[in-house]
């Protein structure tokens, strides 16, 4: 894949963010979450996205780079261990109901659920549920929350307000400050020395 080196290039001291997003309508909040931990001076930011959560964000709104596909050459490295070696952090926002079945399932069929399949667990995965109350409310999700927890991901809970959809109660993803906060505390507590490309 031309210029995949360059777009993972590892730079000595900073903290890499891998930012994930998946087909919530709290997706448009992406150009604001990006923006907001760019304002760390640490750190490098990168985007793995679903086809999904294309639908709610303007790419153009983005300064950074966002994958989108698996699709490359023999030849090429395989993006998804490429995107694992890199990061750091890998926070997805919003993790809508889908994805959070298929990753408690082991379901990988597209490239964030490809990273995550082969995330190191030594290193912190975050994520921030979002969906509509009556699915945040089914039984399954309870479920499938506490099984990310068992692999040792860290839930960001979500939020009680009016969706978009008009319904009011649980479900909405946490606010961005509270997301960029959480991960403010990794960047507090990092080691001395970064790991490595593994």
């Amino acid at each position: 894949m031309l210029g995949l080196k360059e777009d993972l290039d590892k730079t000595s001291g900073l903290f890499n963010i891998l930012v994930g997003v998946t087909g919530s309508v709290a997706a448009l909040k992406l150009p604001l979450l990006v923006s907001e931990l760019l304002k760390f001076s640490e750190v490098d930011v990168r985007v793995v996205t679903t086809e999904h959560a294309k639908h709610f964000y303007d790419s153009a709104d983005v300064p950074v780079k966002i994958f989108k596909t698996q699709t490359n050459g023999r030849s090429d490295p395989v993006l998804h261990i490429e995107l694992r070696r890199w990061a750091h952090l890998f926070v997805i926002a919003p993790l809508d109901a889908n994805t959070l079945a298929k990753i408690a399932n082991g379901i990988c069929d597209n490239l964030l659920t490809c990273v995550v399949r082969a995330w190191d667990t030594s290193r912190p995965l975050l994520f921030c549920p979002a969906m509509n109350t009556a699915m945040w409310n089914h039984p399954i999700t309870a479920e499938h929350v506490s099984r990310l927890q068992t692999f040792g991901y860290k839930e960001i809970p979500c939020i009680s307000k009016k969706l978009v959809c008009g319904d009011e109660g649980k479900g909405a993803m946490a606010e961005v400050a509270t997301i960029v906060s959480t991960i403010r505390q990794y960047l507090l507590h990092q080691p001395d020395e970064l790991p490595e490309n593994a």
